[in-house]
This record gives structure tokens, sequence and C-alpha cells, in this order.
């Protein structure tokens, strides 16, 4: 990896659904008790994959960049709306060109200046890495980027009338970079950014081991919408096991205990009187995805045949006990999701009930065996099927096994169950590694577009090989297209026609929690409609 850019400055040209995750703070607090000072201590079972914006895509990595880079756009406490962040102001001005206008005299924390190149530049290398397990895709509708005076951006658009640019701009594909520190055409390494100091938001990051620990401190440069961060200091602990970061938080070890504790851990905690249980807004989904080239039957294998592995994914998808896994495994925390949007979420309209199962949402035997058969699969299919051990919350382990157990009692599948540390798996999920395999999404932003632009465009961030020219532009169009009937009826035409085609298999909808002890404030903040976790809102008394 190249560690920094060498040329400097270039010269400048002239409700909600609801989600799976948990919130624990604790009644016996650790660190000062003071407010608009002070520290606060959370721990999580999140991973991080990599601290530069172009090479990650997942929640644990976006928690981090959230706290420290800068947005153009960022949603304030409370809100779903974007806003101007480190702008002044944000518009069209014309229907093909975003214009922005930096808020004059900012600085990186290493003393950079902070200018429209640094714009420019950030977004013109998301395109260029286009890294497999970054959010390049978000940017399909963008064209080029001029910087055309220090604090002027304009944002050249493909198309016209962009319902959703706005947003993007604040989502993983949004964070500002320092170009002093960071590569232009290659990933920047955590070291390198850390050791550039190269931040600009809410806090800077004065400590780091990877997956361990990240210490955070209070940034008094940043001049966005979010304003001063409540606590000064912020320690986050990175814990292998979820039952040890339910103990600390109990003990009052730690502050705060975020993403991910079990059902029964939630379950329990709800009881104890040194914790409060509070329900939140969010919008996380867990799904099957398959890999179309190496999935049974699938294009690349020896018995490559389009037919039969779409009647195994049906089948599957026939099969399934949406109910069962809710109850028995997250104990009714989290809701069958029979659509691609969640409900909640204008356009979502529950495509694969009536499709698969008995159509009101339950498995039918029956029905899978008879797709099978019509397919011309009498032999039991092997499914090797991955799921990560430390991702997607402690249940994981037991949603795979029922899911195994649901399927093979079937007497169509054998499946062979297989687990991955979540760094390795990000890797490999995007290396055709992995036929079938587990994946959750958390909203980058409050709209049914969120769910379907990243996955089924046919460039996606899934990299499965799904390719219908049909619902690419169909999700297109519906980004464009400036009638709110008309463009609920693209979004839901475009769920109809993957759910017959099953490039993922939706499973759950989850009901977001949060746990806070008494000294502890702004949880309200931080757990609202934006899906973004600020460490800024908290603060103890």
């Amino acid at each position: 990896m190249t560690s920094a850019s060498t040329n400097g400055k270039r010269a400048i040209a002239a409700t909600a659904a609801f989600a799976a995750a948990a919130l624990v703070l604790a009644g016996c607090s650790a660190g000062s008790n003071s407010s608009g000072g002070g520290s606060l201590t959370i721990g999580t079972t999140d991973k991080v994959t990599a601290l530069d914006p172009a090479g990650a895509y997942d929640n644990g990595s976006f928690q981090v960049a959230n706290q420290v880079f800068p947005f153009l756009m960022n949603t304030p406490y409370g809100s779903p709306d974007v806003e101007p962040d480190i702008a002044t102001k944000a518009e069209f001005t014309s229907p093909t060109q975003y214009t922005v206008t930096l808020k004059p005299d900012l600085k990186w924390a290493n003393g950079n200046d902070l200018t429209s190149s640094d714009v420019k530049f950030s977004f013109d290398r998301q395109l260029a890495i286009a890294d497999d397990n970054g959010p390049s895709s978000l940017l399909y509708n963008l064209d080029s980027v001029e910087a055309t005076d220090d604090t002027t951006v304009v944002f050249n658009l493909k198309q016209a009338n962009d319902q959703i640019f706005p947003q993007i701009l604040s989502s993983p594909a949004g964070p500002i970079v320092d170009e002093e520190v960071f590569s232009a055409d290659s990933l920047t390494s955590d070291d390198d950014i850390v050791k550039g100091n190269a931040f600009a938001g809410q806090y800077v990051i004065t400590s780091y081991k990877f997956n361990e620990l990240v210490g955070y401190k209070a940034y008094e440069g940043y001049q966005g919408v979010l304003g001063a961060p409540a606590t000064d200091v912020v320690n986050v602990k990175y814990y292998a096991d979820s039952s040890n970061l339910k103990l600390e938080v109990q003990e009052g070890a730690i502050d705060v205990a975020f993403r991910s504790l079990s059902a029964t851990d939630i379950e329990d905690l709800r009881g104890n009187d040194k914790v409060k249980v509070v329900d939140g807004p969010g919008g996380e989904i867990r799904y099957i995805v398959f890999n179309f080239n190496t999935q049974p039957f699938g294009a690349t294998t020896a018995e490559a045949d389009a037919a039969k592995a779409l009647a195994v994914r049906q089948a599957m998808a026939d099969s399934v006990d949406r109910a069962e896994i809710a109850t028995q495994v997250y104990k009714d925390t989290y809701t069958p999701l029979y659509s691609y949007v969640p409900a909640g979420l204008t356009g979502a309209n529950e495509s694969l009930k009536g499709l698969y199962g008995d159509g009101k949402g339950g498995p039918d035997v029956d029905k899978a065996k008879a797709t099978l058969e019509a397919a011309g699969i009498t032999e039991p299919v092997t499914l090797n099927i991955q799921y990560s051990n430390d991702h997607y919350g402690p249940s994981s382990g037991d949603e795979y096994a029922l899911i195994k157990d649901q399927l093979e009692s079937t007497g169509l599948f054998t499946v062979n169950l297989q687990t991955t540390e979540w760094v390795q798996y990000s890797k490999d999920r995007s290396s055709d590694v992995y036929p079938i395999y587990q994946l959750g999404w958390f909203p980058d932003y409050s709209d049914a577009d969120n769910y379907l632009t990243p996955f089924f465009l046919t460039e996606n961030f899934l990299g499965n090989h799904f390719d219908d020219p049909e619902v690419n532009d169909l999700i297109l169009e519906q980004a464009v297209t400036p009638d709110a009937g008309e463009r609920t009826a693209l979004i839901e035409e475009v769920q109809d026609k993957v759910a017959a085609q099953l490039s993922t298999l939706p499973l759950l909808q989850g009901a977001q929690v949060a746990v806070t002890g008494t000294d502890i404030t702004g949880t309200d903040k931080t757990l609202d409609a934006s899906f973004k976790f600020r460490y800024g809102a908290l603060a103890k008394g």
C-alpha cells in the first residue's frame, strides 16, 4: 500500500424499521463524572475491517468513520434527514449538478487545510480504488467532481433529478479524507492514517490497536452540524465474546455495551436494576446471499444449470421458517422479513410471502420438493453455508444451526455449516469463496433505495454475480423519479422481480434495544432514526 499522496494539494481549477443491535450503559460507571468533559468506556463485539473509508462497507468500520471523519452532509441528532455538515449550503444548481459550499478556514487535526481539493480527492479515490469491500457502488450516479475554488465543490451527475444523492454524501461513501495522508489509488493502512492524524470529525484517534482498543479525544476544530461532543475522551474496547461484554457492563467495568448481546442477555438485563432497557429505531435486516457462480448448479460449477440453480434457491425459500427463527433464537426481538425493503419504509411490499412457502409466511415442504423435481433434481442437494461467528451477534450460531435443521428436516438438503471471523470473512465472501453465506445490513440512510441499490445493481457490493439489466435500470429510474407515487411503484416492481430470482433470501428484521444506566444521558440522541451511533451524544450525569 502507498501510505500517502506525494503530490500535496493539487492546484484547484478555478419510521423506521427496527434493528437488532444492543446498547448497554452501566449504572456503576468507569471514568470521570463531569459532563462536557470526562470520559466513557464503550465495549463491543463488532469488528473493524479498515479505517480507510474506501476499503470498508460494514457497520464496525463505519462506527469509527462516523466519529473521526468529516462529511459534507450529515444527520443531526434525532432526525433521519440530512443537513450540511462541514458545509454552509448544499443544493442542486442544475438537474445534474449538486454544488456544496464548505465552511471557511477548515483544518485537519494535523494542521493541514481542509479544502474542496480534499473533497474532490476523496470521491475520486473512492471511484478509482473501487475496493471489493468498499462503498464505491453507492456512487453509481457520480460522473465527476470539480473543485472550482477553495470552498466550492460541484458534483456532476450522470442522471438528472437524483432523489438520493444528498443522503449518499452522508453514507459510508461520504467521509472526506486528507489528501496529504491518503493514497490516491490504493488503500491507506490504519497505522498511516492514525500516524498522520488525518481526522476532522467530532473526535480524533489518540491510540489504536486493531480490534482491541481505540482511544478517542474530542477535536476542538470540528465545525460540523453535531457540535462539540458531550464527552471529551472515549475508549472503545473490542470483545471476542459477548458473555464477557455482558459481565463487564454488569460489573461497571465499562460504561456502554453496544453490539452485540444475545437476545437472552438482553432479556436478562431487563430485570437488572442497575441498567435500563430502552427501545429505539433502527433498520437492520438479516439475510442469506447466493453466489450465482458457485452455489449448487451455479454458472462456474461442473454441473452448471441456471434453471436448477434457481430451483435450489426457491426450494430453500419454501423451506425456511422465519417465525421459528425469530421466536426460538431471538425471542421475538426480530420479526420475519418477507420483502427486500423492511416494513416501515415506503415501498415495502412483502413480495416473497406470496411466492414461497405456504403463501402466508410459513414453510411448505411439498412445494419445495415439487420445485426441485420440476427442475430435474431428485437427490438431496448439498449446501455449503458460511456464517460469521463474531459480526452479527452471538446468536448467529444458533440461527444457522436452526436453518440447517429446517432445511435438512425436509429431506431435500444436506447442509454443511462453516464459520469464519469477520475480518477474513469480509475478504472471502467477495472472492467467490462462499457459495451461500450470511450477511446483515445496517442502513446508510433512511430510504428504500438503500436496500436496493447496493445489492441489485449490476455493479453491487455483494459481488455475487447477480445481473439483471431490467432490475438495474428500474433501480436507476426510481432514484431519479420525483413523483412519490411513481417512485413507490418502481420500488415495489424491483422487489417483485428480485423475489422471483432470489439474489438474496431475506430472513429477519429486528427491534433495536438500548440498555442504559441512570447516570448516562444522550441515548435518545444516538439511538435515533439516523441509524448512526455517535459517541459525542453520550455523557455522564
